[in-house]
């Protein structure tokens, strides 16, 4: 059974880093809002500074 049958789609997580360096991290999640959640909770960096997220990109139809 695929993730996407169950509801989960992929997201791309774009955010900067204080150095000015892009990056990107992917996630699958119901909506924008719980890849956000999930960004926070496995990425230290964009807990301490979840401002710093430019994106959040459903990836796929």
């Amino acid at each position: 059974m695929s993730n996407t049958s169950n509801g989960r789609v992929p997201y791309t997580v774009r955010h900067r880093t204080s150095d000015g360096d892009k990056l990107e991290s992917c996630f699958y999640a119901c909506d924008a809002f719980e890849a956000r959640l999930l960004a926070m909770e496995f990425n230290a960096y964009i807990k301490k500074h979840p401002n710093c997220i430019d994106s959040i990109l459903k990836i796929g139809a």
